[in-house]
C-alpha cells in the first residue's frame, strides 16, 4: 500500500477549472504529472468541474486518450475519482465515466469526509445575479435539450459550442465582475439546505480563497478552487482540515 492511503496520513484532493484543450498542452502537462506524483497519493480525487475547455460529447473521446489513459490508471491504481460536472462540461456522460473510472456527481452533492460534511458544488448555479447566464444554464441542462444536441453530427456541436464560447467571451467583457461572482443569499440558501455542512468547496469564479461564514449561527468554511491558467490550484483535506497544495 502506498503512503498516505488507509492510514494516518490519508488524504484527499480537490481541483477544478483546468480546461484543458490541445491550445493549451502545458497545462495538460501539468495535469498529467500532478496526477503520477500526487493525486497517486490521495485517497480520492474530486474535479468540480470544467475539467475541459468544453465538451461536445462522449463520442468524441478520441481527441482526450493521453488524460483518459491518466485517469484510468490512477483509478486502477486505487485512488477514487470523482466528477462533478461543470458549465464548460455538462455533457461528459457515462461513456467518459466507464473509461476513466470515475464516479459522476450531482451538483451538488453532500459528503462526508474526516470527520467532516462537506458540501461540494461547482458554482455556477451561484451566481445568480446574472440572470442570463442562468437562464441558459437551465434550458441546456434539461433532458431534451441535451438529447436534441447530441443528435446532432459532431462537427456541427463543436461549431456551436465555439460561436457559444465566442459569444460568451464577448458578453462579459461588458459585465461587471460582480454579477459573476457568486451571491451570497445563493450561498447561505444552498448551506441551509444541505442542514449546515462545515465546509463548502467550488470553483468556477477563478477567485481562489478561504472565507470564513457564519449562517444563522453556524460556521462554515466556504473555499473557493483556483483555475489552473498560471498555475496548478489544489486543495488538500485530511484528518487535521485542509490546506492549499502546493503542485
Amino acid at each position: 500500500m502506498r503512503s498516505g492511503k488507509g492510514n494516518a496520513h490519508a488524504h484527499s484532493l480537490f481541483i477544478s477549472d483546468l480546461h484543458l484543450c490541445r491550445s493549451r498542452p502545458v497545462i495538460t502537462a501539468q495535469f498529467l504529472a500532478f496526477l503520477q506524483y500526487q493525486a497517486s497519493q490521495a485517497e480520492s480525487l474530486y474535479i468540480l468541474g470544467d475539467f475541459f475547455e468544453y465538451w461536445a460529447g462522449d463520442d468524441d473521446l478520441d481527441q482526450h486518450l493521453p488524460i483518459i489513459e491518466a485517469l484510468r490508471i490512477l483509478a486502477d491504481n486505487g485512488t477514487s475519482i470523482f466528477f462533478m460536472h461543470g458549465n464548460r462540461d455538462f455533457l461528459i456522460g457515462d461513456r467518459f465515466a466507464q473509461a476513466t473510472r470515475i464516479t459522476l456527481l450531482a451538483d451538488p452533492t453532500l459528503i462526508e469526509l474526516y470527520g467532516r460534511r462537506i458540501l461540494l458544488s461547482h458554482g455556477d448555479a451561484l451566481c445568480t445575479d446574472d440572470v442570463a447566464y442562468q437562464a441558459f444554464r437551465q434550458q441546456v441542462r434539461t433532458p431534451a435539450w441535451q438529447h436534441a444536441f447530441l443528435q446532432q453530427p459532431l462537427a456541427s456541436r463543436k461549431a456551436q459550442i465555439e460561436a457559444l464560447r465566442k459569444r460568451s467571451e464577448q458578453e462579459k467583457s461588458g459585465k461587471q465582475e460582480s454579477i459573476m461572482d457568486v451571491n451570497e443569499d445563493a450561498v447561505d440558501t444552498l448551506i441551509r439546505q444541505f442542514q449546515y455542512p462545515q465546509v463548502l468547496i467550488h470553483g468556477h469564479t477563478h477567485r481562489p480563497a478561504l472565507h470564513q461564514l457564519t449562517v444563522d449561527g453556524h460556521q462554515v468554511q466556504r473555499w473557493v478552487l483556483g483555475d489552473w491558467y498560471d498555475q496548478g490550484s489544489c486543495l488538500r483535506a485530511d484528518h487535521s482540515g485542509f490546506t492549499n497544495q502546493p503542485l
